[in-house]
């Protein structure tokens, strides 16, 4: 399976923005962005350059991508959904990658990132209404239970996850409960409840020039 492989800090430095996708880290000194907020390479300190209407609309599309982890060809074909969903394109796109089992993972308190999310998930230590899911992308609705396999609960990464996650907190869209290691989807979010630094009509207008 294609994947991201060089170094995630250099991703933030990139957009120049925490995209938490070291988990822990990301809320110490050891950040990136806190230690060299300027882009990466030889020419990250130089003098910027104008930038045009379309690296606006590329990089928002980048920062978005980078944030829940996904690829360019997954996600054209989930932009290409939520262009047929009744609504606003772009709410429907974030609320389709809002409801990726990775995020929810993550969302919940399971995992510190969603790319450890993803990994456990693979790895078959999540149960989603009681059967076993293994693919990350696994598009969870309204209602569904996502439960940590009770073989895994005694995971030493998802036991310290479930503590951290008090720092970063729990959307209200979501209910948990930590000592059965489980969370349950009470409704899919508004676009006022994903509190993201995304200007998603930027993607739309850019992928309407294809």
């Amino acid at each position: 399976m294609a994947r991201y492989r060089g170094p995630s800090c250099r991703l933030c430095r990139r957009e120049g923005l925490k995209l938490f996708l070291k988990g822990e880290r990301c809320y110490t000194d050891k950040c990136a962005i806190e230690r060299r907020s300027y882009p990466p390479g030889q020419h990250g300190q130089g003098r910027g350059r104008k930038a045009t209407e379309y690296s606006v609309q590329l990089r928002e599309k980048q920062k978005l991508k980078r944030i829940y982890g996904t690829l360019e060809g997954p996600f054209r074909r989930l932009f290409a959904r939520a262009e047929r969903q009744r609504g606003i394109t772009g709410e429907n796109l974030l609320i389709l990658l809002e409801s990726r089992l990775d995020n929810m993972v993550y969302r919940m308190g399971f995992s510190t990132s969603r790319s450890e999310a993803r990994q456990l998930i693979r790895h078959g230590h999540f149960h989603v209404n009681g059967r076993r899911v293994t693919i990350p992308s696994f598009c969870v609705k309204a209602g569904d239970e996502v439960q940590v396999r009770e073989a895994s609960r005694k995971i030493t990464r998802i036991q310290e996850s479930v503590e951290l996650a008090q720092r970063r907190g729990v959307p209200e869209w979501l209910e948990v409960q930590t000592d059965s290691f489980s969370g349950k989807v009470r409704s899919l979010p508004a676009r006022s409840e994903i509190t993201l630094p995304i200007n998603e009509q930027l993607i739309v207008e850019l992928y309407s020039k294809v």
